[in-house]
């Protein structure tokens, strides 16, 4: 008997020595694996590209008009000069925002009545001509100084008129 245990093989220990390991997946990519995912997200960041480029575009465009409110409102806030300036300020204040926002062949020459009726033109309305706008052209130049109401009103249709006009 001690011949056949000298002869048979050694018993192994370890029984996990025998075992196979398991093999593991793929790693899993961050890039969709579908071409309609892949068309999903290229059509999404073309949306997203379009629309901010569309509102840095509106920004630039209407930057003038910014502007011009912030200076309206400025000259509104130091209204303590005195009626007559604040109406000068704001027939030169319309006039450069119309030389910023029209061709300057448009606007430049334009005085009088056919100053209020193009400022009617681009508003839509008539105000300007057959209403307190007229004090853009005559308001200066009248014996009697406008009073505190109508230049308020001038005040709201300047400022409406920056805000709502077109080309």
């Amino acid at each position: 008997m001690a011949e056949l245990l000298a002869q048979a093989p050694p018993v192994d220990t370890d029984p996990v020595a025998g075992l196979v390991d398991i093999s593991l997946p793929h790693e899993v990519g961050l890039w969709p694996q579908t071409w309609e995912s892949r068309i999903a997200i290229v059509l999404l960041l073309t949306i997203v590209i379009a629309s901010a480029w569309r509102l840095v575009r509106y920004r630039r465009v209407n930057r003038y008009r910014r502007e011009a409110l912030a200076e309206l409102s400025s000259m509104e806030q130091t209204n303590s000069s005195g009626r007559e300036q604040l109406l000068t300020g704001l027939t030169l204040l319309v006039r450069r925002t119309a030389l910023t926002a029209f061709s300057r062949e448009q606007v430049a020459s334009l005085a009088g009545p056919a100053w209020l009726s193009f400022l009617d033109r681009t508003y839509d309305g008539q105000e300007f001509s057959r209403g307190v706008g007229r004090l853009l052209v005559s308001g200066s130049y009248q014996p009697i100084e406008p009073n505190e109401a109508e230049i308020q009103s001038l005040s709201r249709l300047v400022r409406r008129w920056i805000r709502g006009h077109h080309a």
